[in-house]
């Protein structure tokens, strides 16, 4: 997740005096607007259980009326703040940070806390309504959705709430996966456009992780219907033979069968991107990219409207990064994302051969979803690598606090694992040139050195 605070207001408090808020984006879009007073008290209370030698330095308190120029240095550095308490393993996804940005989100977008109902589509366009609070978080409002549906406890971790915008022809295209630090009904709904929708999809990438998934009906039912959507939309390639095989099965009911059948098929478990614009093989190229299979799958177009194929392996990225290229405000509260204002960049640097690193670049409106995607295949590489399981990846309740279970700890822990959470998506403020970046804004993929040469 990209955090930046790329603009402030003068507004007037409860007393009449003014004051100076700062507009907190996550990944180009308004998610809060706080205070100097509220970001110290956060400082304070992570200080206060993490120790002063782990949280970053924060900005000192001023006795004097900042000048303009004093206003624009602190919104800088808190900026930096935020980004490195994000970036931390520990203290970005604390209860503390987390509890913080949820609350500054719903008092931003002024929801009080009521009961309501909210609508959770599946695959097959199926809608799940679900009571819940305006201030339920992610992980609560994906539990109500598993007990709507009565899908078993140890399955919820496979499946995830995104967000995607409902296009014309009925089809989805993905904006982000919810994150545990934003209120679900509020993100949706402060975004004033009925194209934007929840969805429950399944949020692994291993095929052998659907063994899991399919010893329950409703686990069946789901990657059934999902895998069903996904070959009627063209993401599953399909022949004619292939497709005759599938209809039969339909028709039995056949649905184990019917999965294992399309897991044989290319493209299964992919996720299928809007077109966009690469530079690769060269400038200017219209690309498909689908992510799966641990690669980002590669459909070029060429200038001479030749297609080519290829695919970049996720282990044979160095590092990656999203930018943008404009000033990350999309303007006011229920602006969307993508909009052309806001130009996203993703670009990883891949080892073409031994010895030869070439940076590619793809610009799209999706570059965080797929930043998110790389993310999570490597994770899940690391999970397995380091001996853990998928059923534990996901954080569980206890005694009503949230914790992290044994292996998602793996993922985190030093020397190795911990970086893997480092890979930020940092925005260039006030340029368009990628030379402007600072050199800590690029952080390595772990994976990278950590599953070795054999794997490459």
């Amino acid at each position: 997740m990209h955090f930046s605070i790329p603009e402030t207001e003068t507004r007037a408090g409860d007393g009449g005096a003014a004051y100076v808020a700062y507009n907190i984006h996550v990944n180009g879009v308004l998610h809060c607007r706080v205070r100097y007073s509220q970001l110290l008290g956060l400082h304070e209370q992570l200080r206060k259980e993490y120790g002063a030698n782990v949280v970053p330095a924060f900005p000192p308190k001023k006795i004097f009326t900042l000048t303009p120029a004093e206003v624009e240095q602190r919104r800088e550095q808190l900026e930096k703040y935020m980004q490195a308490v994000r970036q931390d393993p520990t203290l970005g996804g604390s209860e503390i940070f987390n509890s913080f940005l949820r609350k500054a989100q719903q008092e931003t977008q002024q929801i009080p806390t009521e009961e309501v109902v909210l609508e959770v589509l599946l695959s097959n366009g199926q809608k799940v309504k679900v009571t819940i609070l305006t201030s339920d978080q992610t992980e609560d409002v994906l539990e109500a959705v598993a007990s709507k549906l009565d899908l078993p406890d140890d399955l919820v971790g496979y499946f995830s709430l995104f967000l995607v915008r409902e296009t014309k022809d009925g089809a989805f295209s993905f904006v982000r996966k919810l994150q545990e630090f934003e209120l679900p009904y509020v993100s949706v709904t402060s975004l004033h456009n009925p194209e934007f929708r929840i969805i429950l999809r399944k949020s692994y990438w291993d095929s052998s992780y659907d063994d899991d998934v399919m010893e329950h009906r409703v686990g069946l039912n789901l990657l059934y219907a999902q895998t069903v959507s996904d070959i009627e939309r063209g993401w599953i390639l399909v022949n004619k033979e292939q497709h005759r095989q599938l209809k039969s099965l339909q028709e039995k009911v056949s649905k184990k069968e019917f999965i294992r059948l399309a897991q044989t098929l290319k493209y299964y478990g992919y996720l299928k991107f809007d077109p966009c614009i690469t530079d690769f093989p060269e400038k200017g190229c219209h690309v498909v990219v689908s992510a799966g299979n641990n690669e980002l799958n590669f459909q070029v177009r060429l200038p001479n409207e030749q297609i080519k194929e290829g695919s970049f392996k996720v282990t044979r990225m160095r590092c990656w990064r999203v930018t943008s290229s404009v000033p990350m405000s999309n303007g006011p509260s229920g602006s969307s994302p993508g909009k052309s204002e806001v130009k996203l960049e993703l670009a990883f640097e891949y080892l073409m051969s031994k010895d030869r690193l070439q940076w590619v670049t793809i610009t799209s409106p999706q570059a965080i979803m797929l930043s998110i995607c790389l993310q999570s295949m490597v994770d899940e590489l690391m999970v397995k690598k380091s001996g853990g399981s998928i059923r534990k990846m996901f954080r569980r309740r206890v005694n009503g606090a949230l914790r992290r279970s044994d292996s998602q700890q793996a993922v985190k822990s030093p020397p190795l694992l911990s970086k893997l959470t480092s890979v930020s998506l940092r925005g260039i403020s006030h340029s368009s040139s990628a030379n402007d970046v600072a050199a800590n804004d690029f952080h390595g993929n772990y994976a990278f050195e950590g599953i070795g040469d054999e794997d490459l």
